[in-house]
């Protein structure tokens, strides 16, 4: 599908940014071996992940001193509190940490190097660099593409002076220079707004609260018994609760990302511009709408959020594309 567009200062840059001849032919083979390769090292960093987690966490529960949080006599809520704390805010955390060498790694951004002689990468830097000023962060974001046919773009970073804003191939060749200027207020508004850290706090005090709760649930649900040992079904019902659970956390979670979204755009628009930010938007909605006609795999993912209705919306990270426009038209 060729999602095309057209406006003044509109680039392509996909030769560019593959380094590949535009009219040389596709390898498959080697298109294919390439995809293993990426997915084997998404499997391998989400593994590494986990095995430093598990590792980082049992040796703070170890020097913190924290015993098992079932005894004789029933649960220890102090034990168990703090387990669920150093558990859910822990796992959360390392990952806020690595979140910038996770993104380069599991999405394939190659940084842009800030002294490059390109004039289109160049700009792209620049624009980055002067909003980031605007917005009042003192160390510049690393700045990096990577391939992708999805309209998109990310920030992502542990602190405002340690982060990453990453736009896909798909973007540039898509939209504008205006457009992309509004996109790139947006992601620098999550920067400056902390949303990395805020989302962080957030997801790791529910991850906390939903380990407490499935806990105690299934020690009331499965009392000892001195003649048999109950550990396996505890260990069941605990893990049924968790996820049951973890269906409300994320309703909270999306609502509280959309609304972190409504003031990225809001910061967006004081950034760059109220009308670089809705024709960003507009572009958008207008590229989702010819994929919604082509049924477009790459873009599946956003069509919840362009919904006006349904249970799933409780859940959709992103507001509707409507919304967001309306919202910005009536704010100023």
């Amino acid at each position: 599908m060729a999602c095309s567009s057209s406006g003044q200062g509109r680039r392509p840059l996909k030769a560019e940014i593959t380094g590949s001849n535009p009219v040389q032919a596709v390898n498959i083979s080697k298109e294919v071996i390439m995809w293993f390769i990426r997915i084997a090292k998404r499997v391998l960093l989400f593994v590494v992940l986990n095995i430093l987690i598990i590792l980082t966490i049992s040796i703070t529960l170890s020097i913190l001193g924290v015993k098992p949080y079932l005894t004789a006599s029933g649960i220890d809520y102090k034990s168990l509190l703090i387990f669920c704390l150093v558990w859910g805010m822990g796992g959360a955390f390392i990952s806020l940490m690595l979140s910038r060498v996770m993104a380069r790694w599991m999405m394939g951004v190659r940084l842009i190097d800030p002294n490059t002689r390109d004039p289109h990468l160049r700009w792209l830097v620049d624009t980055v660099y002067r909003l980031a000023r605007q917005a009042g962060i003192s160390k510049m974001p690393w700045v990096g593409i990577y391939i992708s046919p999805e309209v998109n773009a990310f920030a992502t970073g542990p602190t405002r002076n340690r982060s990453l804003v990453a736009v896909s191939s798909g973007l540039l060749e898509t939209m504008n220079e205006d457009e992309i200027e509004g996109v790139l207020g947006h992601e620098v508004s999550h920067i400056a707004n902390g949303d990395m850290v805020t989302m962080t706090l957030l997801q790791g005090v529910i991850n906390a609260i939903v380990m407490f709760l499935a806990r105690v649930i299934a020690f009331v649900l499965v009392r000892r018994d001195g003649e048999r040992d109950s550990s396996g079904i505890r260990y069941l019902i605990t893990m049924f609760f968790e996820i049951f659970l973890s269906f409300f956390g994320m309703i909270l979670i999306a609502w509280f990302s959309r609304y972190r979204e409504f003031e990225a755009d809001k910061g967006g628009a004081n950034l760059s511009g109220r009308e670089k930010m809705i024709m960003a938007l507009e572009r958008l909605k207008k590229t989702l709408e010819r994929a919604d006609l082509c049924d477009a795999e790459s873009f599946r993912a956003f069509k919840i959020s362009s919904k006006k209705g349904g249970f799933l919306r409780l859940f959709a990270t992103h507001p509707p594309l409507d919304e967001r426009i309306r919202r910005l038209r009536e704010i100023y």
